[in-house]
């Protein structure tokens, strides 16, 4: 009996040990793909760019068109919503103009799916009201009922009670029309079954769907996510990271900018305490909700990346404080050094047999200098950089807190003022004023002027010095009461820091293509050696040694 409890102990320490080295594969795999995802990001584009250019075949009809739009949607889907909403507004437009209800339909369907996602509530609400269950195909009621689940999914984050409960009956409706042997039925079903409690009847069925997918696709992804979600409700962090991790994994070689499984990754281990690697996921996470703009996982990672981000900061501290102390002991043993060294040369100056031995210890002595120095001139540029940027991190800290408190100011009025249009039942106004893009170019234009002066504030040569890194005929010359224009405003994020033309893009409300022709166009007219020129502006202003 004892050699029986003996083996059995054994293997569950085998089994242990087994998961946990599989659980660290996983992870580390993850890790040096993190350094990698503008490779798929790339071939993601590329393939984009191809599917595109069907669009430019001559004599092509809307059918055709049709197709193509669709493929264009389903790369960009779970990659860029904005772009999938385009091309399935023009899918709308075509079914349309071609009075294909079930086209239609099918385009509203999918539209409303990408409001949901991109957060664009009421809009995906009017479209579905727009339909009638009765009046759809058989196979278009899979994406009616589905839609529906998913858009009171995301409404029941801030009304769980109300909206879970739609949200479940949808999910409901959806088992009645899926076929019982497909892999969607038994995800959702599975997910019932979690909702429920039922969590070894969901675990297999989810285990058996994983353990017979070939590929690290979508759906490979959505699994490992749900039995994550499972383990982490039974209390197996262990099982918890290694399934958010492959879920991740899948999601960052099918570039899928829509997900959850990076940020719910990164909470699991903030909890367990590896803040270095959480901190690289939630960065990840946040970077992927921004490019994508779903608004969901935008609000999901901004409740955590704060709390993670101070930890890592802290972190971070605490090594500059041990490599401080570090320092202050190397010097102490420098100066103990430094004693040994003069106690032996007065005493090997009376010993002539011993000069040599003096002359190489004083060479040693000389190096010992030269280090130190350098590692001082290093620390200087360090608190020098420190300090430059401090001085922007608290500028713009202050700042932005005051156009968050006006921005929801006006935006406290403009929901008034929208409400009493409603109560009066202005619907004329009401609609003029939603149509209106006065109120955002005002904004923009604010945004601007804020960002300007603000920027001036800290750089206040910085025309003068920008100019003169350009050909003399080529400065720029601002009208009157203009601070900076759009070029200068450009490189002027540029000397933030902010090189990438996607972000200056979103920053500036202009096209990732504009930007890059502004940068190239400055370029050509600079006076300097161009590869050079964008360094040559990262100097401007810096602090003086």
């Amino acid at each position: 009996m004892k050699k029986i409890l003996i083996v059995f102990i054994l293997t569950i320490i085998s089994l242990n040990s087994f998961s946990n080295i599989e659980s660290d594969t996983t992870l580390i795999n993850l890790y040096k793909l993190l350094d990698n995802k503008d490779i798929f990001v790339h071939e993601k584009e590329k393939k984009i760019t191809e599917i595109k250019k069907m669009l430019e075949t001559p004599n092509i009809n809307d059918g055709q068109k049709y197709d193509i739009n669709i493929k264009l949607y389903n790369e960009y889907k779970t990659f860029r919503s904005d772009s999938a909403i385009y091309f399935v507004k023009e899918n709308l437009n075509i079914a349309n103009k071609q009075r294909d209800n079930d086209r239609i339909a099918e385009s509203k369907l999918t539209l409303a799916s990408l409001f949901a996602v991109a957060g664009r509530y009421i809009e995906a609400v009017d479209l579905l009201k727009e339909m009638n269950s009765t009046d759809l195909p058989e196979r278009l009621l899979v994406n009616y009922y589905d839609t529906y689940k998913l858009l009171y999914s995301y409404y029941s984050y801030n009304n769980p009670s109300e909206y879970t409960k739609k949200s479940d009956l949808y999910r409901d409706s959806l088992l009645s029309v899926l076929n019982p042997q497909s892999n969607h039925y038994q995800i959702v079903f599975a997910e019932k079954l979690y909702d429920s409690n039922r969590l070894n009847e969901a675990k297999n069925i989810l285990l058996d769907l994983l353990n017979k997918s070939e590929t690290e696709d979508h759906e490979r992804a959505v699994l490992a996510y749900a039995l994550a979600n499972i383990y982490k409700k039974e209390g197996n962090t262990l099982l918890e990271k290694k399934y958010f991790a492959v879920s991740a994994t899948c999601d960052i070689k099918n570039t899928i900018k829509e997900n959850a499984s990076m940020q719910a990754l990164a909470s699991v281990l903030y909890q367990t305490e590896d803040i270095e690697h959480a901190y690289r996921c939630i960065k990840s996470s946040m970077e992927d909700a921004m490019f994508c703009n779903a608004r969901l996982r935008a609000y999901e990672v901004s409740k955590i990346f704060p709390i993670i981000d101070s930890a890592y900061q802290d972190k971070i501290t605490k090594q500059k404080e041990e490599l401080q102390i570090f320092l202050v002991l190397v010097s102490i043993l420098s100066l103990f050094l430094i004693i040994a060294v003069v106690y032996v040369y007065l005493q090997m100056k009376r010993l002539s047999r011993i000069r040599r031995e003096l002359y190489r210890t004083n060479v040693k002595l000389n190096e010992l200098n030269t280090d130190l120095q350098s590692s001082n001139n290093q620390l200087k540029d360090l608190n020098l950089e420190l300090s430059e940027a401090n001085k922007i991190k608290e500028t713009y800290i202050g700042h932005f807190l005051d156009l968050c408190s006006m921005y929801i100011s006006k935006l406290e009025k403009y929901q008034n003022t929208l409400n009493k249009k409603a109560v009066e039942k202005k619907l004329d106004e009401l609609y003029k004023m939603l149509k209106s893009h006065d109120m955002i170019d005002n904004e923009l234009k604010e945004l601007f002027e804020n960002f300007d002066n603000i920027f001036l504030h800290l750089y206040p040569n910085f025309v003068e010095e920008f100019n003169s890194l350009l050909i003399k005929e080529e400065r720029f010359i601002l009208k009157t009461n203009e601070l900076l224009n759009t070029e200068l405003r450009i490189f002027a994020l540029i000397r933030l820091g902010i090189t990438d033309s996607s972000k200056i893009a979103n920053f500036l409300h202009y096209s990732a293509n504009t930007i890059y022709n502004y940068r190239t166009r400055v370029r050509n007219k600079a006076a300097v050696p161009r590869e050079e020129f964008e360094s040559l502006v990262m100097r401007i202003g810096a602090i003086s040694k």
